[in-house]
């Protein structure tokens, strides 16, 4: 069973910074594009960057020169760098994965972390 467990998040002052880790657990025979999203209280869940395997990051526009998504292949982990955070970055932040599970499939199974809370105080 596949699983994707976050760790990083907490409560900061404005301006601060927090790192976001996201570890993939479980039997699977490769990952393609791992992200994370983030959801405010009252508002959608939107998407704030993503690392596919091919290399081309995405970021959402309200993040870009703050944060900086990365991953490690061989340790299975996508992590979030988070600088100069507002109050405005509060929110649930989930983990996101494209994933193959066997050799055998071509397609790409979805999964979701069960979300850090990141909390910036003004």
């Amino acid at each position: 069973q596949v699983q994707l467990v976050e760790s990083g998040g907490g409560l900061v002052q404005a301006g601060g910074s927090l790192r976001l880790s996201c570890a993939a657990s479980g039997s699977f025979f490769s990952i393609d594009t791992m992200g994370w999203y983030r959801q405010a209280p009252g508002k959608q869940r939107e998407l704030v960057a993503s690392s596919p395997s091919s290399g081309n990051l995405k970021y959402a526009d309200s993040v870009k020169g703050r944060f900086t998504i990365s991953r490690d292949n061989a340790k299975r982990t996508v992590y979030l760098q988070m600088h100069n955070l507002e109050p405005e970055d509060t929110a649930v932040y989930y983990c996101n994965a494209d994933i193959r599970r066997s050799q055998w499939l071509t397609t790409l199974t979805n999964y979701w972390g069960q979300g850090t809370q990141v909390t910036v105080s003004s």
